[in-house]
């Protein structure tokens, strides 16, 4: 059995750097007509020179996911240019906060705006083309902040959260036009937003030690997570969210595992 992706034509948003250009790099490996969407122009300028190298089919735009205009224009001219399209995934995030009664309104409404409205206001852009099409798969990132919020995280939490009811709505809205909307949640993945890697050694101990697979996860698993979902092969699974986190908190204090693991000299105990 194998993914089979290839001709499909795909908008990822957020996708110059970090989770979302693996999973652009992903899919153009699968054959995937795919569209990159970010604020950032010298990122999204080196996405470019990869494709360019690469030989893969794509285009590239600058595009704050909180313009609904501009996303209107990408659209309409994805649209023209490939005559559809068939997949979104809602990458586009930002994080940061603090204590809610030191949290920035600012803080609070960029985090909503972004990782919320944002993905509101692609699906509102797409779902046009797709109901015309009956088909099309809708694939937001939720967060493990949105099933267990950390403290400080009161405004990227509530966000995510959001997304992920969001995500359940719209399946149900959609699935007259055989239109699947799920979301996924990262766990522990080093990225430019949250930092992991450069975390202090105490930290990354006590970070790993909630999780069931103690390692950090790779953008990879998260991006062949999103390849199965927009395939044919999850073509009769919606309204769903799938934690992509090594078993974050998945029982109680996982270390305890490995502990008795390596006292039983089964498990060389190792990060």
């Amino acid at each position: 059995m194998q993914i089979d992706l290839q001709g499909k034509v795909a908008i990822v948003t957020g996708a110059a750097r970090g989770i979302g250009r693996e999973i652009a790099e992903t899919f153009a490996r699968e054959g995937v007509i795919t569209i990159i969407t970010d604020v950032n122009e010298t990122n999204l300028q080196d996405a470019a020179r990869w494709f360019a190298e690469k030989g893969y089919k794509g285009k590239q735009y600058i595009c704050d996911v909180r313009d609904f205009a501009r996303i209107q224009e990408v659209v309409e001219d994805v649209v023209c240019t490939y005559g559809r399209i068939d997949i979104l995934v809602n990458n586009a995030g930002v994080a940061g906060g603090a204590p809610v009664h030191l949290l920035s309104e600012e803080a609070w409404d960029r985090n909503i705006d972004v990782n919320l409205k944002g993905t509101f206001l692609m699906c509102k852009g797409v779902i046009p083309v797709m109901q015309r099409q009956k088909s099309g798969r809708i694939i937001n990132a939720a967060s493990f902040a949105a099933i267990v919020p950390s403290i400080g995280s009161a405004a990227y939490s509530s966000a995510k959260a959001g997304v992920r009811q969001f995500t359940r709505v719209l399946a149900g809205e959609l699935g007259p036009w055989n239109i699947t909307v799920n979301c996924y949640a990262p766990g522990m993945i080093p990225t430019e937003l949250n930092h992991f890697a450069d975390l202090p050694s105490a930290r990354k101990e006590r970070a790993l030690d909630n999780l069931t697979l103690r390692r950090w996860g790779q953008e990879s698993e998260v991006a062949n997570l999103v390849c199965f979902l927009a395939s044919d092969l999850a073509e009769y699974i919606t309204g769903t969210m799938v934690d992509v986190s090594g078993g974050k908190l998945a029982t109680q204090i996982p270390r305890a595992a490995y502990e008795r693991a390596a006292a039983e000299g089964e498990y060389v105990f190792e990060n």
